[in-house]
């Protein structure tokens, strides 16, 4: 053995010993050439700006050695210095001030450059991280800007000293950026880094020494997520490993000393002769400044492909240590303790060189070592029995030394080596090892805690075990709920609440199951601070892996071998047992592969399992709280989301939402982040075909994506806009969704034709954008895919969502060939159009071909990709095509995005509750019903509320003053466009509000389909309260009018009644009379002045109103009929049976034999009563009795309006016609009630106009003015005196009107039932029943809900204003104090004006008149003309009226100590009757089936009659056919279930529930969604009132129509607390 080592060690001694080399300055020239680096020795130490001082002095100190034995010069410290220096320099120049983390770069940013585009030097490193990211092997292929110089054509020929500006800084290596990247990035970055770079085909850093103390780190926590996957060719077996678990033999290569052979150029051509594996010096961009590499190992790994061109035939590890390997001791010596084979590239060298110490102990080992020679051009030798090999690199072709290289490494891993193990480098002692960093560590060590937990058990039982929530129990309930949602039966609400019962026993077993040992230390460490959580997330998932990738290997290869068989079978076309046998053990194995699939998403899921199967008992019990409390679950995995980790959205493994888990981690993450918006972007595809791949290459993510783990269900993971693209973006984060394949349940045996409809609706229907991902080009697979999506498009069109959609047509050959992209546009477009018009079959459309379905445009919507792979995998890289076609994708994805909104979280949370409740049901587009719409409506109706409000507001105080006018004398004709100049400010203003609204709310995109139609509607109620206020004013012009002569007598009498007064206070002023004698005399002589003014008067004339009714009916109905009636008419009213008041027409279709009418018909006659009641009180009311006077023509009008309205109502019902008797006694009693309003008005009319009455009121103001001459006062205190007087009752009539205006918008704000709009009224009227619980209340409401609505506003109003803590009595008294400022104010200016003009009591009189015309009703001609010409003192008129004015309105006050004091008569409208206009001009359609009311706050509504929740039919006396009993179905339930029902109970036509709009007009506009919500309210109203309403109906709820028992569980405060969730 000696001998032999001897001979060896000689053969090379004696290569360099003899060899007189080239003196030093030749060898430095050769190797200057061969490495191409010249001028080397011109660089000076001492330049400040150049980063390459330290490398060119390093080799220029190997090219010219000083010392000998490995004697260093003393300039060693100072090249450390120098080197550290420039380190620094070239972190300052790519601006790395900083950590480089995780976060900053997964995210969505500006478009990257591309390989051919320059790039500042501070943005290299993210330019190459970003790139890397995409996969992109041209990431290190970086551009540097260029330097400008001078334009002069003389510079060309410019000699360029050495201390030149451009000549000192050289560009940034390409190997220095990835090395500043890594150094600076932490370690999940570096995870991430190592990876991609991976992934990439590179080789990745294994040892690496810190720059500035020298101190070398083994990253084995980046190697954590590596796996390669290789084919043994003579075995034929596949294999799949974490890099970190395999041993393999490993070969080091390293070089010693300067040698003119690039090393890595060698090993490329060993891994991959068409990739550069190893950055060598020949490489795009390389030079001579590099810093950060020297002493770095990197490794790389061969993956045989299986085929006989291998290179190797297993896997082998290639180390490369750069550098000389004598100036990095450390990492040669562990490289050379763990290789199996050494490879040392050696130049000539002198015996005593100190590399040949090296050599030395490469030669003892035992190990093979192959030494390459530069500088020799031998071949292949084999020394001293295959130990040593010689391999000469002189003047050699590349290829014969790569391929003599590769053979003589087989020869060497031929034999029995020692193989490498990534984790065996951690045993020394001299390196740092990043993953004993603290939260590293702690990560590590709690993800082992509970791997712990897990040893001893099969793989196959661990979820069973450990995950008992989410195995069988949790798809027993997914599958009771699809039940649920597609009710069977009769009893619809019988089985519903079975299902209930059922979901709720399996919730209570799975409570029962417990939370594992390992779900509570995963929730336990789950809940650290953030970076703790990612480590031990990131571990546990690593150490999972581990755990169960050996089994599922196992698995995974008898499922590949079953499959094989199964389908050779196949193709043999047998059908026999063999076959079936076959058929059912690969189900096994499948059961038992997705059994054995265990990873995060399982233990994240069991924990939203254990949150939905816990959080309602939580709610309910304290105890249970105590024991383990779940609410903090949705905040970690919202923190999870937060940090960058998919969620599941939908459970692929029971193809289910969990969808109160789901919502509850969204709720969470709102609190967490605000309900920010979001672009959500979806994908759909065949499975394995590569959207994972895509998704994580286009925006740096982690979806599983290797063949055994691909994703099942969908995920949604958080991607956060940076900064510089929020500009041009209106949303802050990405949201994506990624998907499982369609035909992904094909493994398991499930697949089929629904559950893929329901995924892609699903998908499509939470996505802003849908990427479309077709692979290769089958097309039997393409055609597949395209009907598929195409009617999930087509289902979103008909629910009104408008998402859109890319095409990315993968692994497309020649992709370059622009003529072949046009004809592969052009046969899509044609199979998209034929997919278009096959769903439109099935979806029951219009829809010719797909741009009818959704804006598509075929040429930028659809996206060609090349290949994945550049060659064949497992060695080839990722096609750097491939890494444009992505980034040409997000380039286009992000142009999209621009023109949306996106949505806010809440809307994303709502909406997949409503995509998936509606996809439960087995009809999509009929049971969708969009949360979010249905709110953003509900919200736009409140606003209405309050823009309508506005508008009718201002018009009552336009109309309180040209009223005021009109009455005043001051205006005699009113125009329409006076009216809408009056309103322009308000309708201006609240123009304003409108656009604003529509154009800047959060939700304008959804907004905009009401905006024309709520315009026009502002628009027409405008022109309408125009016009009515016209007809009114219209009609007080009429009024002021007829009544101008008997005005005119009135003034006439007046003055004289003044005179009269007058002269008789003159006539006994200078007689001496007490108080009482001056009354008497007053008195007296009034008696006889009334009498002779009386006669001046037509005589009043007394009305009789009852013998009008009779006279007009008699000449209508016979005086017989009528006289006969007139006793019982009385009772019509109260009738609950109509049966005697019709008779039946037998020839027509709908009479069915029966004499007795049907509950609908009982239902529609008493409507008509009550709807004639209520016209005619509408009647009455727009008549101006009070005014005008009764007239019998008013009675005629009545009756004919009851006979209108029968005869409409006998149209529509025509098996019946009404008897005489009927109509003569509603006729009867309607004119009586009219006839009482009648008189009660006409009685009003008589005071104000009779004149003895009139003449009677008069009297106290004309014994003033008497009893004031009498006692000496002067003109200006009576007339002062008398003006004031004559205020009184314009003041108060005026401060009533204000108030009713006031009071009604002061009601709107503090009364909750009339803060909002029609449906917050209506959820205060039915607390108010519940609290009463009076049944006939109930009653009237369900079948009078108009009647009931204005009753209870009237009722509110009433108690309002009366009420103990009422502020009416303070706005009384605002608007007393308001009204007597007004006065004093003119009068006032009536004085000073008058003294300014010298005017009269005349011009006083008419200012002071003019100032108020708006203000209130005041007549003053009967004190105009001469009576008060004497007045000179205006001042003291001023200061009367005020004194007087102060005494009304202390009087006033005085008046008004109480509520009840206030005089409701006053009002001129009524503050109810304000309020009832307001909330009751709204649509009153009643669903045909339980009567509930549509919610649409406009009478002549666009679009379906809708209803936040319906009622139970048995309600409105709903029965089975032919049976008294109940039916107790909701609405809601029956329109999702197979039962059918008889639009009219006189016919036997049936309808299916689901098809209801079919059944008549009464039921074509109406909107019924299904509706499994809880709704308590009706639910205890129908228990509550069981008795009453079999009573009333008369029919029983037994059978079918058997209340459920669970229903009687309910109580008020649950059926009260219900209204405030649904309404």
């Amino acid at each position: 053995m000696a001998k032999w080592a001897r001979s060896v060690w000689n053969f090379l001694t004696s290569k360099f010993k003899n060899v007189q080399g080239p003196q030093p300055e030749e060898r430095k020239r050769k190797s200057n050439e061969s490495v191409q680096e010249p001028n080397i020795k011109k660089q000076k130490i001492a330049s400040p700006e150049g980063n390459n001082i330290y490398m060119q002095e390093y080799y220029k100190d190997e090219y010219n050695k000083c010392g000998v034995d490995g004697q260093e010069s003393n300039q060693f410290e100072d090249k450390d210095t120098i080197k550290q220096e420039s380190t620094r320099q070239l972190f300052s120049r790519l601006d790395l001030k900083h950590k480089l983390k995780l976060q900053d770069f997964i995210q969505v940013t500006s478009p990257s450059l591309q390989t051919n585009e320059e790039c500042e030097e501070k943005n290299f490193v993210q330019s190459f991280i970003e790139r890397l990211l995409m996969m992109d092997y041209r990431a290190r292929q970086i551009h540097t800007q260029w330097v400008i110089a001078s334009d002069d054509c003389e510079d060309i020929f410019k000699r360029y000293a050495p201390d030149d500006e451009w000549n000192k800084i050289q560009p940034v290596h390409p190997m220095d950026i990835q090395m500043a990247a890594f150094l600076h990035a932490d370690h999940f970055l570096r995870q991430l880094i190592v990876t991609k770079l991976s992934q990439c085909q590179y080789a990745v850093p294994l040892l690496v020494p810190n720059p500035f103390n020298q101190k070398i780190e083994f990253p084995l926590w980046t190697f954590r997520q590596i796996k390669k996957s290789w084919k043994l060719y003579k075995k034929n077996e596949s294999k799949s490993q974490a890099i970190y678990q395999a041993e393999t033999p490993m070969v080091a290569f390293f070089r010693l000393s300067a040698v003119s052979t690039s090393k890595s150029q060698i090993m490329n051509s060993l891994i991959n002769e068409r990739h550069e594996t190893f950055f060598h010096r020949h490489c795009r961009g390389s030079s001579k400044s590099r810093l950060l590499m020297d002493g770095v190992v990197e490794i790389a790994w061969y993956c045989p492909s299986g085929e006989k061109t291998d290179n190797f035939t297993d896997i082998v590890a290639f180390c490369n240590l750069h550098g000389d390997a004598q100036a990095h001791e450390t990492q040669l010596k562990i490289l050379t303790e763990e290789s199996s084979i050494n490879v040392v590239i050696l130049p000539h060298l002198d015996r005593s060189h100190r590399s040949m110490t090296i050599v030395e102990q490469l030669y003892k080992n035992a190990k093979p070592l192959i030494c390459l020679l530069t500088e020799e051009n031998v071949v292949a030798t084999k020394k001293q029995r295959g130990k040593i090999y010689i391999i000469g690199l002189k003047d050699r072709n590349k290829s014969d030394v790569s391929e003599e290289l590769r053979r003589t490494i087989n020869e060497c891993l031929s034999e029995q080596l020692p193989v490498f193990k990534l984790g065996d480098l951690v045993k020394y002692t001299g390196i740092i090892v990043d993953e004993n960093e603290d939260d590293c560590k702690s990560g590590k060590d709690a993800a082992e805690q509970m791997i712990k937990l897990l040893e001893g058990n099969n793989v196959s039982k661990i979820k069973e075990t450990f995950l008992p929530c989410q195995g069988k129990l949790w798809h027993e309930w997914c599958l009771k709920n699809k039940e649920l949602h597609q009710p069977q039966g009769n009893n619809i609400e019988m089985h519903i609440i079975q299902k209930q019962i059922e979901m709720n026993k399996i919730r209570e077993q799975q409570r029962a199951s417990g939370v594992s040992n390992l779900m509570k230390l995963f929730t336990e460490k789950s809940s650290k601070n953030s970076d703790k959580m990612l480590n031990f997330l990131k571990w546990l998932g690593i150490l999972l892996d581990e755990y169960t990738s050996e089994d599922l290997s196992a698995l995974y290869r008898k499922y590949d071998e079953k499959w094989s068989n199964v389908m050779d079978l196949k193709k043999k076309h047998e059908k026999s047992n063999q076959f079936t046998e076959e058929q059912i053990q690969l189900e096994k194995l499948s059961e038992k592969l997705n059994e054995a699939t265990f990873g995060l998403e399982h233990l994240l899921r069991e924990i939203g399992q254990i949150y939905e199967s816990w959080n309602e008992s939580v709610e309910n019990n304290t105890n249970i709280r105590k024991q383990f409390n779940v609410s903090s679950f949705p905040q970690v995995a919202a923190e999870l989301m937060v940090s960058g980790y998919p969620l599941e959205l939908m459970d692929g493994d029971a193809a289910h939402v969990p969808l109160i888990w789901v919502k509850a981690v969204l709720d969470e993450l709102i609190k967490i982040l605000g309900d920010q918006r979001v672009f959500v972007l979806s994908v759909l595809g065949i499975q394995s075909t590569g959207k994972s791949t895509l998704l994580n290459a286009m925006f740096g993510l982690q979806f599983a994506v290797s063949a055994g783990r691909c994703t099942r269900g969908a995920f949604m993971q958080l991607v956060k806009v940076s900064k510089e693209l929020k500009e041009d973006l209106n949303f802050e984060y990405l949201l994506i969704v990624d998907t499982e394949g369609l035909h992904a349940l094909e493994l398991a045996g499930r697949s089929t034709r629904q559950q893929d409809n329901q995924l892609a609706t699903f998908v499509v229907g939470v996505g802003n954008i849908t990427l479309i991902n077709i692979f290769g080009e089958n097309p039997a697979e393409m055609q597949d895919v395209l009907q598929i999506v195409v009617q999930a498009f087509l289902r979103m069109k008909k629910v009104r969502l408008t998402p859109s959609c890319m095409f990315v047509h993968q692994n497309v050959g020649d992709i370059t060939a622009g003529e072949k992209n046009l004809v592969g546009k052009r046969r899509l477009q044609e199979k998209l159009d034929k997919m278009t018009q096959l769903a439109a079959k099935e979806e029951v459309c219009d829809a010719e071909c797909f741009s009818d379905v959704i804006k598509f445009d075929i040429k930028s919507d659809v996206r060609y990709f090349a290949q994945l792979w550049e060659g064949s995998p497992p060695m080839a890289p990722p096609n750097p095509r491939y890494s444009e076609n992505v980034q040409e994708l997000k380039n286009a994805i992000l142009s999209h995005a621009s023109e949306s909104n996106g949505v806010t979280l809440a809307q994303f949370r709502d909406r997949i509750g409503d995509l998936w409740n509606a996809l439960l049901n087995e009809n999509f587009v009929f049971s969708f019903k969009n949360t979010l719409e249905i709110a953003v409506y509900r919200k736009l109706e409140e606003e209405y509320a309050k823009w309508i409000w506005t508008l009718r507001s201002a018009m009552l105080e336009i109309e309180d003053k040209l009223h005021n006018r009109i009455n005043n004398r001051q205006l005699d004709k009113v125009e329409s466009r006076h009216l809408a100049q009056e309103m322009a400010d308000t309708t201006k203003k609240l123009n304003n509000s409108v656009k604003l609204y529509f154009e800047e709310h959060k939700d304008n995109d959804i907004l905009s389909q009401w905006r024309f139609q709520f315009q026009e509607k502002i628009k027409d109620l405008n022109c309408e309260l125009v016009k009515e206020a016209k007809r009114r004013l219209d009609n007080i012009i009429q009024q002021r009018e007829a009544l101008a002569k008997l005005d005119r007598e009135k003034t006439l009498c007046e003055r004289k009644l003044f005179e009269k007064a007058k002269d008789l206070a003159s006539r006994l002023k200078k007689v001496e009379f007490d108080q009482k004698a001056l009354t008497r005399e007053f008195d007296s002589v009034w008696v006889k002045w009334v009498s002779e003014l009386a006669g001046v008067f037509p005589p009043f004339k007394d009305v009789n109103i009852e013998d009008d009714i009779i006279t007009i009916l008699n000449e209508i109905y016979g005086a017989s009929l009528v006289t006969e009636r007139l006793t019982k008419y009385s009772n019509i009213i109260e009738v609950t049976d109509f049966t005697t008041c019709v008779n039946f027409i037998e020839n027509t279709k709908c009479y069915n034999g029966s004499k007795a009418l049907t509950p609908n018909d009982q239902v529609s006659i008493n409507t008509l009563v009550q709807s004639i009641i209520r016209k005619t009180e509408h009647q009455v009311r727009s008549k101006s009795v009070a005014k005008m006077g009764y007239k019998p023509s008013y009675i005629q009008e009545i009756e004919q309006l009851i006979k209108r309205n029968v005869q409409e109502h006998m149209c529509n019902y025509t098996k019946y016609e009404f008897k005489k008797e009927f109509i003569v006694d509603l006729t009867l009693y309607v004119c009586e009630n009219a006839g009482m309003m009648f008189d009660q008005l006409h009685h009003l009319y008589k005071e104000a106009n009779d004149p003895m009455i009139y003449l009677e009121k008069k009297k106290p103001e004309y014994y003033s003015v008497f009893q004031g001459f009498c006692k000496g006062a002067t003109s200006a205190a009576v007339f002062g005196s008398l003006i004031s007087r004559e205020l009184k009752e314009a003041i108060l009539q005026s401060v009533y009107n204000k108030t009713a205006n006031d009071l009604a918008g002061e009601m709107q704000m503090n009364i909750p039932a009339f803060q909002g709009n029609r449906s917050n009224l209506e959820k205060h009227i039915l607390k108010a029943l519940a609290e009463e619980e009076d049944f006939d209340k109930f009653i009237k409401y369900i079948y009078y809900p108009r009647s009931y609505f204005e009753d209870f506003i009237k009722a509110k109003v009433k108690a309002y204003i009366t009420g103990a803590n009422s502020s009416a009595l303070a706005i009384l008294k605002t608007n007393i104090k308001h009204k007597e400022q007004r006065v004093i104010t003119a009068a006032e200016t009536a004085t000073d004006e008058v003294l300014s003009k010298r005017g009269d009591a005349n011009m006083w009189l008419d200012v002071f008149s003019c100032c108020l015309k708006d203000e209130l009703e005041y007549k003053n001609k009967h004190l105009i003309e001469d009576s008060f010409q004497d007045i000179t003192d205006f001042e003291l008129l001023e200061e009367v009226v005020k004194k007087e004015l102060h005494h009304i309105t202390e009087d006033f006050n005085r008046s008004l100590k109480n509520a009840s004091d206030i005089n409701m008569t006053m009002f001129r409208k009524q503050p109810d009757e304000i309020l009832i206009e307001h909330f009751c001009k709204c649509c009153w359609v009643q669903c045909p089936l339980c009567k509930v009311v549509c919610v649409n706050t406009m009478e002549d509504h666009h679009g379906d009659h809708i209803a936040p929740f319906h009622r139970n039919t048995g309600m409105t006396g709903g029965k089975y056919k032919n049976t008294k009993k109940f039916c107790v179905n909701f609405c809601t339930s029956l329109v999702a279930s197979d039962m059918f029902f008889y639009p009219r109970d006189d016919s036997d036509d049936t309808v299916l529930c689901k098809e209801y709009r079919t059944a008549g007009p009464e039921f074509v506009n109406w909107s019924i969604t299904p509706d499994l919500s809880e709704l308590p309210y009706w639910k205890w109203f129908m228990c509550r009132f069981q008795v009453d309403l079999e009573k009333h109906y008369d029919k029983t709820f037994d059978g079918e129509g058997t209340i459920p028992e669970n229903w009687r569980s309910f109580t008020k405060e649950e059926a009260l607390k219900c209204l405030d969730k649904y309404i």
